[in-house]
């Protein structure tokens, strides 16, 4: 079993902004493992302010002892082996985990969504998030936007409203809205969910400071929005803390390390009664593959990688009526150009 990575930097068709960063281009990682003649393709895709680089990646990578790796996979143990490696580094942990999981679809001969259990006509729509920007910007991306179903907007600023109304002149799409801890007062966060449900809205993301769970409990129980945590929600052992706080989550395989402890998260959220959002940091089709295997088992999705990016190096999957269309393809269902 070989593993290989290389650096990669993926760029962003508008500069993008949250409540709290802007960004034009976001540092991948793509990893490789082969084996008996096939080659898994993983991801990782490191924001920054979650404190991974290519740098730290390529550190990580090289600690890695891929012998371990024995066929079949036992992913829990490998997850379990990566964590004892380095705490964190979840994006680098991803990687590795979706290109076994693809790396084992192929050796099966059997697609990725199918071995995890999923069923690809309950496939929900993905939204197409719009950046914070200035309104002559917003009516811009709305329009440029390809068919999908659902917008999601970034939030967290003092132009709220302005940015809704923006989008509302040009657009009667559904939307959700992302305010990424950008709120600080629990009244003045309830007044805009209010009227951000009068306009349509269908969800808020991590409204407040994903420390201030008192304020942040207190929104869900009066909010008519599901109120969803997402930074509050990394790994496994978060969700149980999520049950009270949130009508739901937000997974991310680069938070979740990779697809195995994703399918756990979901579980789990279930298991508590909580909705589960699959989502996204900027990525290639590949990580976009390994969470649409998921998605079907969601109740919504944000895979919008490939549509905010120009040089994504993998070929564009399937899209149609707003959602990914998955595969019959052994593995991911990953195509190269």
């Amino acid at each position: 079993m070989q593993l290989t990575y290389r650096p990669y930097h993926l760029q962003l068709k508008h500069p993008f902004t949250i409540a709290k960063f802007t960004r034009t281009a976001t540092p991948v990682m793509l990893v490789e493992i082969a084996h008996e003649g096939h080659v898994g393709y993983g991801e990782a895709s490191m924001v920054p302010y979650m404190g991974e680089s290519h740098e730290t990646a390529a550190a990580f990578l090289n600690k890695v002892d891929v012998s371990r790796f024995s066929y079949p996979f036992d992913f829990g143990a490998i997850i379990n082996y990566l964590d004892e490696i380095a705490p964190g580094n979840p994006a680098i942990k991803a990687a590795i985990d979706i290109a076994l999981h693809d790396l084992d679809g192929k050796l099966r001969q059997t697609p990725c969504w199918q071995l995890l259990g999923s069923d690809a006509a309950l496939m929900p729509p993905t939204s197409y998030t719009i950046g914070i920007d200035t309104p002559d910007m917003v009516r811009q991306k709305v329009l440029a936007a390809p068919d999908v179903k659902v917008l999601k907007v970034k939030l967290g600023r003092e132009n709220d409203k302005e940015l809704i109304e923006t989008i509302r002149s040009v657009s009667n799409l559904p939307l959700y809205a992302d305010a990424n801890q950008g709120w600080t007062d629990k009244q003045e966060a309830l007044d805009i969910v209010l009227w951000l449900h009068e306009q349509g809205v269908q969800l808020i993301e991590q409204p407040m400071s994903k420390l201030d769970v008192d304020g942040n409990a207190w929104l869900t129980e009066n909010s008519p929005i599901p109120v969803i945590g997402d930074e509050a929600v990394q790994r496994l052992p978060d969700v149980g803390l999520a049950a009270g706080v949130y009508h739901g989550i937000n997974i991310k395989l680069m938070k979740s390390a990779g697809i195995y402890e994703g399918l756990q998260i979901i579980k789990k959220a279930r298991s508590l009664g909580l909705k589960v959002l699959i989502g996204s940091m900027s990525e290639t089709s590949c990580a976009t593959l390994a969470a649409a295997a998921l998605a079907p088992q969601c109740d919504w999705a944000d895979l919008d990688g490939p549509l905010l990016t120009t040089n994504n190096p993998y070929i564009i999957p399937g899209f149609a009526n707003g959602r990914w269309q998955l595969s019959n393809q052994p593995g991911l269902g990953l195509n190269e150009y």
